[in-house]
């Protein structure tokens, strides 16, 4: 690959240093890009877009990565949010290797030869293992995921083609000019078909994309009603009645928990089997901190403070930015019982949908917590309608007594005596050709 001396100026020559890290001029003789140092910049050209790809993966994930947050607590036991330090690495990786590439181009364009320091190749080899490794984690702890990724193209895929298009285009001047500083003929060909055809690629991928996103005002559905996971676990202690009253204020329609029973038989809103995350388990009973959350008595649960966790380890951004009053509220929450949960959320008109959890072998309740649940719900004296079953044990039962208690179904199959109206699924599961049947008719 010949090349002419083009432009010796400082600017060049800083350029030079910068890239190579050599602090004198390039010698007079070593005026051409060996083959080495041009599969080095097809490796920096490849980190640039796993590091920009894998950027993308972080920021569609970041709603998600709560779920890493808490894999990590129940295996460490120590309480961190780990999106900030995503982001700032993969920010940090991908501006690296986008200025170590556009120097590489400017160099092209000044007719400098390319001569990459040691340190940049040991980092650009670092940068693809790093990339590598959280692909293989992704597949092998979180596959689902793949199936998020794929459904935020429908959403992204016209904005990033504009993108490539901007990119190719920009391309064309570098490729351009090193056209013309090649002499052999095989070299020259070879860069004109990968260009065009990776350009012709870019240009095609419109006729392959279906967006939701791409259609006329006047067809534009109804905006879904809003359901509240674990209440509005951002603006306040997830599992508690201020969480409660946030997702009323948020205009939300369902409030979704997760509900245990006590040793004593009492219904109680909590998530973990461990109360060590969302309560002040460790210092009201220090020596109980790894017992099950169902092995508390009712009386006890009542002494933990289920609030004062949220503003110490603000798991997510809208913590601090609670005004004083929420602030004080948050610190006092305790953890609610079913009962007070469904009477709060009657006078808000909100509907209740549940995770029921099992009971410990050793539990009182082990075998009969559906039927404890159960009393509770009918005997609260809320409506049935505003209560959504989500627990499969002893449908049947829960059927019977409550017939107007609306049914949610966590799968597709197994529904021999009725067609499921509504589902509890995960959204990267359930296309949309699979919910038409499913439409009462």
């Amino acid at each position: 690959m010949g090349e002419s001396p083009g432009c010796c100026s400082v600017w060049a020559h800083c350029l030079h240093c910068l890239y190579s890290c050599h602090w004198k001029k390039c010698p007079k003789d070593r005026t051409q890009t060996n083959q080495c140092e041009c599969i080095w910049f097809g490796l920096l050209f490849l980190t640039f877009l796993l590091s920009l790809g894998w950027l993308y993966v972080v920021l569609i994930l970041l709603n998600d990565l709560h779920n890493f947050n808490e894999f990590l607590f129940q295996h460490w036991g120590h309480w961190m949010d780990w999106s900030p330090a995503f982001l700032l690495v993969i920010s940090l990786l991908v501006t690296y290797a986008s200025l170590l590439l556009l120097l590489a181009l400017l160099l092209r364009l000044c007719g400098q030869p390319l001569c990459l320091h040691t340190a940049h190749k040991v980092l650009l080899l670092l940068i693809i293992l790093l990339v590598a490794a959280g692909l293989v984690g992704l597949e092998v702890q979180w596959r689902q995921e793949w199936h998020s990724l794929r459904l935020s193209l429908q959403a992204t895929a016209p904005f990033l083609h504009i993108g490539a298009v901007a990119g190719i285009t920009l391309l064309a001047w570098p490729v351009a000019d090193t056209f013309y500083r090649i002499h052999r003929r095989g070299p020259k060909i070879l860069l004109l078909l990968l260009f065009f055809g990776v350009a012709l690629a870019i240009y095609l991928v419109p006729l392959f994309i279906s967006s939701a996103c791409i259609m006329e005002p006047k067809d534009l559905p109804p905006k879904p009603e809003l359901m509240g996971h674990r209440g509005a676990p951002m603006l306040a202690p997830e599992n508690t009645l201020m969480s409660l009253r946030k997702t009323a204020e948020c205009g939300a329609v369902v409030f979704e928990t997760d509900v245990m029973v006590s040793s004593d038989g009492i219904p109680f809103l909590m998530h973990d089997e461990r109360l060590t995350r969302t309560t002040d388990v460790a210092s009201v009973f220090p020596h109980r901190v790894n017992s099950h959350s169902s092995d508390f008595s009712w009386t006890e649960l009542k002494r933990l403070n289920a609030g004062a966790w949220f503003l110490q380890r603000r798991p997510f951004w809208g913590a601090k930015q609670l005004s004083g009053p929420d602030r004080k509220d948050a610190e006092n929450q305790t953890v609610p019982a079913l009962e007070e949960l469904l009477k709060e959320a009657e006078a808000r008109n909100l509907s209740v949908m549940f995770d029921l959890r099992r009971p410990p072998r050793n539990h009182t309740y082990h075998d009969t917590f559906v039927n404890q649940t159960l009393e509770t719900v009918l005997s609260s004296g809320v409506p049935q309608a505003m209560v959504l079953w989500l627990p499969d044990e002893d449908r049947a039962h829960v059927q019977q007594r409550a017939p107007q208690m609306r049914q949610i179904y966590g799968h597709l199959g197994g529904h021999s005596t009725e067609r499921p109206q509504f589902l509890n699924l995960p959204y990267q599961d359930l296309p949309l050709l699979d919910i038409n049947p499913l439409k009462p008719t």
